[in-house]
């Protein structure tokens, strides 16, 4: 009878060997996908999230909402607050005024590095919050009013 592998300890392997692919890649931003870590090291799921979960309690990565687990490096700064914030906050970094047309929505998820649904369900939290007016499918999305400061902290 062949002897099986034993499934102990191999999220700690699997945690350690993407520990070490950070310290070796200085410019690795993102880690590898659920999926991507599953097929590669032949583990189920359970496995790949608690080596995931180890990472995050050793402070060397984050998960990051519609996108993939974040590297977290010492010294370096990354804007935590919700997409809705960062993207409302456009208006006033590029000055846009009341009734100016707002960049789509795959423009904006190319620029967050997001999906599009992810862009979508933010826009549609600053339509609520009138912000922004909705556009509606093959519409622009305009300018509805300026945040103020209160509103975007």
């Amino acid at each position: 009878m062949a002897q099986q592998a034993n499934p102990r300890g191999t999220f700690l392997k699997i945690a350690d060997s993407m520990k070490k692919q950070i310290a070796d890649d200085p410019a690795m931003e993102e880690l590898p996908s659920l999926a991507e870590v599953m097929r590669d090291y032949k583990v189920s799921r359970g496995v790949a999230v608690r080596a995931f979960g180890l990472l995050r309690q050793e402070g060397v990565a984050e998960p990051a909402p519609g996108e993939r687990w974040r590297v977290v490096r010492a010294g370096t700064q990354v804007d935590r607050r919700p997409l809705a914030q960062q993207i409302a906050d456009i208006i006033t970094a590029e000055g846009l005024e009341v009734g100016e047309a707002f960049p789509s929505a795959s423009a904006l998820a190319e620029r967050f590095g997001v999906s599009r649904p992810t862009v979508t369900k933010a826009l549609e939290k600053l339509e609520t919050a009138g912000v922004l007016a909705g556009g509606g499918q093959g519409k622009v999305r305009t300018v509805r009013a300026v945040p103020t400061r209160e509103e975007r902290s």
